[in-house]
């Protein structure tokens, strides 16, 4: 049974920082990929950032530039980095990780207000 676990999420100011986790029940190595999504109230759940198990990351435009999506195998924990952060960035952002199956987490809460 495979469990992703976000955490990290929270309230912060416009232009500001935040690194959600999440960590996976096992190794990362085990997945294809992994990424992370979001949705904000009202719209449909989009991608963020992904990462292979080579490394290969690729990031939705809204993102590039301000994100960074990384991998510790040693902690079985992805994160993303999210810089100059700003009020369209609010959302429930979800873990994802792929290999013959879809595995999710169960969101953590971003708010981005001054």
């Amino acid at each position: 049974q495979v469990q992703l676990v976000e955490s990290g999420g929270g309230l912060v100011q416009p232009v500001g920082s935040l690194r959600p986790s999440c960590e996976a029940s096992g190794s990362i190595f085990r997945f294809n990929a992994m990424a992370w999504y979001r949705q904000a109230p009202g719209k449909q759940r989009e991608l963020v950032a992904s990462i292979t198990s080579g490394g290969s990351t690729k990031y939705a435009d809204s993102g590039k530039g301000r994100f960074t999506i990384s991998g510790d195998n040693a902690k079985n924990t992805v994160y993303l980095q999210m810089n100059s952060l700003k009020p369209e960035d609010t959302a429930v952002y979800y873990c994802n990780a792929v290999n013959d199956q879809v595995f999710w987490g169960q969101g953590t809460k971003v708010t981005v207000s001054s």
